[in-house]
């Protein structure tokens, strides 16, 4: 998710690694801080595999800025893991945010709403925290007020996201 967040902050301007870092912190920071130990890694392996490019631009009161920007492959790859998620990408919360905070990226309309069809699907699978053996429990089966806690914010969370993927789909499909 690191390499995606790179690559959608850089699919809108060209950013120095910096103001990166600030970006994907605000986007993912308060689950999971990046790093400058993994920023820049990060950074180099995709300026190896071609899909960023870095120019020296002179600073303005401190030393040279290195300004990052997209490669027209950058681009393409960026579309294409947009328009392919990993299950893991459509399930996890933390990695679905940042996937979703790109896809406006993918320029179809009809493949924007392929993906968000794959999270609605896997919203409405019945899934539980906790399962009496196979079976999924709802908040009113467990007396643990915690537990009843996390199942009631959990229910609340995905029904508004259901209502927010049915209605953006019929926008999607109207376009399409």
């Amino acid at each position: 998710m690191l390499e995606l967040s790179i690559l959608g902050f850089l699919y809108d301007a060209p950013l120095h690694g910096y103001e990166l870092r600030k970006r994907i912190t605000a986007l993912t920071g308060h689950v999971r801080p990046v790093a400058e130990s993994t920023l820049y890694p990060a950074i180099k392996r995709l300026e190896k595999a071609g899909l960023l490019a870095r120019e020296t631009q002179p600073g303005s009161t401190a030393a040279p800025r290195h300004v990052l920007t997209l490669t027209e492959a950058g681009r393409t790859e960026l579309r294409h893991r947009l328009a392919e998620p990993a299950r893991g990408d459509i399930t996890d919360e933390n990695r679905w945010f940042t996937l979703l905070a790109f896809l406006r990226h993918l320029p179809d309309p009809s493949a924007q709403a392929e993906v968000l069809r794959r999270r609605l699907a896997f919203l409405e699978e019945p899934a539980s925290f906790f399962y009496a053996g196979d079976r999924p429990l709802r908040a009113e089966e467990l007396d643990d007020p915690f537990r009843q806690g996390i199942l009631t914010i959990a229910r609340a969370t995905s029904e508004t996201e259901l209502r927010w993927l049915r209605s953006t789909l019929g926008s999607l499909d109207r376009t399409a």
